[in-house]
Formats: C-alpha cells, structure tokens, sequence
C-alpha cells in the first residue's frame, strides 16, 4: 500500500513542487488548498494514479476535519503531512510596520501560518493515535525570516512563523513514542509568488543575493528536495530539527 502525503498549500509554488516530488517518490499524494479548483489541477498534473484535491480552509477546525475525514475515508490512513500553506499580508503594497498592523491583519496571518499547522497536526496525531502508520511524518514551514527577525516580511509573519518552530519542537516529544518524527523546514529566499509580492510586487525581482554564499535564489525544487528526503524512511532518526534552504543566507 502505497504511502499517502496530505500537503497544505498544495495549488501552486512550494507547495505544488512539493506534491510533484513527492509524488515521483512513490506517494500517493492529496493537494489540499484553500483554492480547490487549483488543487485539483495540480493533483492531475502529478506523475502516478490516485492523488486527489480538496479544498480546505486551514484556519478553520471544520475544514480541517473535515478534509482529514474525506482524505481517510476515501485513500487511507496519511502517513505524511506537510504544513505548508503560508501567507503574508501587507499594507497598502509593501510590507507593514509593527504600528500599521491591525488586529485582524496579525490574526489572519497567525490563522494560516500558526494555526494551521496546529489544527491540521492534531488532526493527524489524533488519527494516528487509533491508527499507526508506518514512517510517520509532520513537516512543518517556518521561514529564515523567523531566524533573523526582519527580511522582507511583517512583525506579524515572523512572530507567526517563530511560533511554528516552538510548535513543532514540542509536537515532535509528543510523537516520538508512536514512531512519527516531526521536522520544521526554514526556506530562505525561494523564487515564489509571495517572495514576489514581497519585494514589491509581480514583476519584482526576488531578492538581492548579495548575501546569498551560494549567489542565487532559490527554487521550489531546492525545498522539495528537503521535504522529500525528511518524508523518507532514511530520515528517521531526525526529530525537532530545523533544516534550513536558504543557500547560506543565514549566516550573514
């Protein structure tokens, strides 16, 4: 029986290189987004039979329930899970200050980033709890900007994804006796719609590699690889761990 994936954020970018790698990995792989149709258009596009798209709102608990039942009821039991539908908002085009954050600008960003990975883990572990799979996985996505405190993005979202590494820390204690590890993935600067909008817009440029040792942005491909190899039984013995994709960067 072949392994199923579940990846949050899985109609395009990261998320949808993540679906394709891991499905030439031999998963059979559920994009799940908030944009449905999307997902379902990348679950067709995957090499392999079986995978499928749904929709899920990952800040909401119905949603999430509810996805989880569909998928399990319909594929089988997800052994790998990948947290990775993020947002980033900003303030009249360009990325806001601590003092024009509002309240519900810091809630929505916390709801997709933190929240999400929060109610789509218990999800799992709760599933997992009743019914064990082989090479458990919990992936979760912070970001360098989480590390360093600034890099093209708001007070909210590093705050949200700081969070996700102390989540994810206590969830891989947690899960460790029911064989599942849980890892956080912190990419850098990756060539994506979101690093576009925040640098200023579609047509910006990424980002400035000047402080890049390895002198390029980095791909979707480059963070498929890494979730790839910690959804695979060779990565067992690593738990709680940050790995970081982001060429260097964050040794300036």
């Amino acid at each position: 029986m072949e392994r199923v994936a579940l990846v949050t954020g899985g109609a395009r970018g990261i998320g949808q290189e993540i679906c394709r790698t891991l499905a030439e990995a031999g998963l059979q792989v559920v994009a799940a987004d908030i944009d449905e149709r999307g997902a379902v258009a990348a679950a067709g596009n995957l090499p392999g039979r079986g995978h499928a798209g749904h929709y899920v709102d990952v800040a909401n608990e119905a949603s999430v329930q509810a996805l989880f039942n569909a998928v399990e009821g319909e594929i089988g039991p997800v052994a790998v899970l990948v947290c990775n539908a993020g947002r980033l908002l900003l303030h009249d085009g360009k990325r806001p200050l601590i003092h024009e954050t509002s309240l519900q600008s810091w809630e929505e960003t916390f709801g997709v980033n933190t929240v999400g990975p929060f109610l789509c883990s218990r999800a799992f572990v709760t599933r997992r709890q009743a019914e064990s799979v082989e090479h458990g996985r919990v992936i979760t996505f912070s970001s360098v900007a989480a590390q360093l405190g600034g890099y093209n993005a708001s007070a909210a979202y590093i705050a949200a994804k700081a969070a996700v590494i102390g989540f994810t820390k206590a969830l891989a204690r947690e899960v460790a006796p029911l064989g599942i590890t849980a890892n956080i993935i912190a990419p850098g600067m990756i060539e994506t719609d979101m690093m576009r909008t925040a640098a200023g817009g579609a047509g910006a440029t990424p980002a400035n590699t000047s402080n890049v040792p390895l002198g390029r942005i980095g791909q979707p491909c480059d963070v498929a690889a890494a979730v790839r190899f910690l959804a695979s039984p060779e990565a067992s013995y690593i738990t709680g761990a940050t790995i970081d994709v982001n060429g260097g960067y964050r040794m300036q």
